[in-house]
């Protein structure tokens, strides 16, 4: 009898460490390498790496615009994505008298792996950059703010939420709750709520550490001391635009510009158009006057 018990025991605590490893394995963001390098775009960058938690390494490029303190954007990539992805914003943003800082995510791209990638770990390599940034002569005392793509967005937002030294944020492709993007994947999958869908959700909080609803956008953005501009493609099918409608909302009055614009969740159709729009805001919010330039920066400048 005994033996039939610790038997049957020991199957389920099989079963369910099995099952554990299926949800683990079906939600691991996929590590897409790099498909360009910053010199093949004509920027000079240096690369670093950045201490993040657990003494992971984070993957980052560091692109100033002068040898002048200058605010700075640090820009952090979406789910499964890297650096290199957005390095088509750096130029424009140069140009307008920006420091850039490209950071990669734990279990992305070149930086180090970890045993799991979530939103709020995007958020503390977020806060690792931003140590690094205030250490360096470049950007001591200069405003910094926060570009974030899909849950890199909500980690930018979960950051600025917590704290009061950061100047700017800009949302892109951000989505309103982490429950309703699980929702969204299991649909997908074929998956029933009851029981499995809602067994999935209870171990993935537990696994992260945080409740969805400690992290939601939605709640972050409603507790923003500073502006945030909402940039989302109309056409986009992975995160609806009534839910960048729904965070427009949620932002405390005054702070909060939307923008919509031809395009999906993996970008715009005129990308040149809504980097010159996120240069606007970020001149408007940090600081209305580029470096000294070039008579050929100056009239892009000019455009911008």
């Amino acid at each position: 009898m005994w033996l039939a018990t610790i038997t049957g025991v020991g199957l389920g605590l099989a079963l369910r460490t099995g099952f554990h490893w299926l949800i683990r394995r079906g939600l691991r963001a996929p590590r897409v390498p790099h498909h360009t390098e910053p010199m093949a775009l004509g920027l000079s960058a240096e690369t670093i790496f950045i201490t993040s938690k657990n003494q992971k390494q984070l993957f980052a490029w560091w692109l100033p615009c002068a040898d002048q303190p200058r605010p700075t954007l640090l820009v952090m990539h979406g789910w499964g994505s890297n650096a290199a992805l957005m390095l088509p914003l750096v130029t424009p943003l140069q140009q307008a008298g920006f420091h850039v800082l490209l950071l990669e995510a734990r279990c992305h791209g070149r930086s180090e792996d970890d045993n799991f990638s979530s939103l709020p770990r995007f958020a503390e390599d977020i806060e690792a950059g931003l140590v690094w940034l205030k250490q360096h002569a470049l950007c001591q005392h200069q405003p910094i703010a926060l570009l974030g793509h899909s849950v890199g967005a909500g980690a930018a937002l979960l950051v600025a939420s917590r704290r009061r030294d950061v100047v700017a944020v800009v949302s892109v492709a951000a989505f309103t709750h982490p429950e309703i993007v699980m929702r969204r994947w299991l649909a997908s999958k074929r998956i029933p709520m009851k029981p499995i869908g809602t067994y999935i959700l209870r171990y993935v909080q537990k696994v992260i550490g945080y409740s969805f609803d400690n992290i939601a956008p939605i709640r972050s953005i409603n507790k923003l001391r500073c502006p945030v501009l909402i940039l989302h493609g109309e056409q986009d099918q992975t995160v609806p635009m009534s839910e960048a409608q729904a965070l427009y909302q949620a932002v405390p009055f005054g702070l909060g510009q939307l923008r919509v614009s031809q395009g999906d969740h993996e970008g715009f159709t005129d990308m040149a158009a809504e980097a010159q729009a996120v240069v606007r805001f970020l001149r408007l919010h940090l600081d209305p006057q580029p470096p000294s330039s070039s008579p050929a920066q100056e009239q892009l400048v000019e455009l911008l």
